[in-house]
């Protein structure tokens, strides 16, 4: 049976966090945004809130959730503290949500993203940092900063490039297009679709059956499959054979495998 969350007992780094809730359920951590007045736009204050929890990470959690409190996901970048930047100003905004995202793909663990409502600008960049996303069917994405006169800052020109492909992501931006739960669905945004209300149960199922893997299969995962496809064809089969043999060697991978010859763990089946 799937644990249900209960609120974290935080101390430390993760003890003040205002605009963050965090709970946990066995081994998932469950981290929201909470500014729902604001549609969890990502204020600076949010943003290294955000980054403080994955350079925090629990020793004993084992995958991450990432929602936002009321009708949305994300509405993106918080406007109200952008408008006076000077360039210099910018590059270092922009770089601290590249650190922050890259604390999450690159972190500890794996991250699913529960995502409802909107999921704009900084919010699509934001669920594009996780490994799976799980959308609800009000779940909706934009890009709108072509028509805002402004330009993505957050890693989205090559996170979401890479999810929905360079020639939509330029359609979105150029026009303003949105896409609901099911063209997002459709090209790539989500790996599950799911009624309202549904998402977050359907991420603790997955989130505690990943937890149940090696974990560092799950790091090996998480942390070399983005980054071989950065490489060239050659260099990319050498870093796989170099992970594969790291990850077989672990005595957690000789035990599953061992279990499978022995008839003790379940064979690949369709669900």
């Amino acid at each position: 049976m799937t644990p249900a969350f209960e609120p974290l007992a935080a101390s430390g780094p993760l003890g003040a966090l205002s605009l963050l809730r965090l709970e946990r359920a066995g081994a998932v951590l469950h981290v929201r945004l909470n500014r729902p007045a604001k549609r969890n736009s990502v204020s600076d204050e949010l943003l290294a809130q955000l980054h403080t929890v994955w350079v925090n990470m629990p020793a004993d959690i084992r995958v991450a959730v990432l929602s936002g409190e009321g009708d949305h996901f994300c509405a993106g970048l918080d406007l109200s503290e952008v408008s006076e930047r000077n360039i210099t100003e910018g590059m270092a905004h922009s770089r601290a949500w590249h650190a922050c995202f890259d604390a999450i793909q690159y972190g500890p663990v794996p991250v699913i993203a529960v995502l409802h409502g909107a999921v704009v600008g900084g919010g699509l960049e934001l669920a594009a940092s996780a490994h799976l996303r799980v959308a609800e069917a009000s779940a909706f994405y934009g890009l709108p900063e072509g028509t805002r006169g402004i330009f993505v800052g957050g890693g989205g020109s090559v996170r979401i490039s890479r999810l929905i492909g360079v020639a939509r992501m330029t359609d979105m931006m150029l026009t303003g297009r949105v896409f609901d739960a099911d063209e997002g669905q459709a090209c790539g945004i989500s790996n599950y679709r799911v009624a309202d209300g549904a998402g977050l149960a359907k991420a603790l199922e997955l989130g505690t059956k990943i937890a149940g893997n090696a974990p560092l299969s799950n790091y090996a995962i998480t942390q070399a499959l983005p980054r071989i496809a950065d490489l060239s064809h050659s260099d990319g089969l050498f870093m796989e054979s170099l992970i594969s043999s790291i990850a077989q060697g672990d005595e957690a991978a000789k035990e599953r495998v061992r279990a499978f010859l022995d008839k003790r763990a379940a064979k690949v089946a369709k669900s």
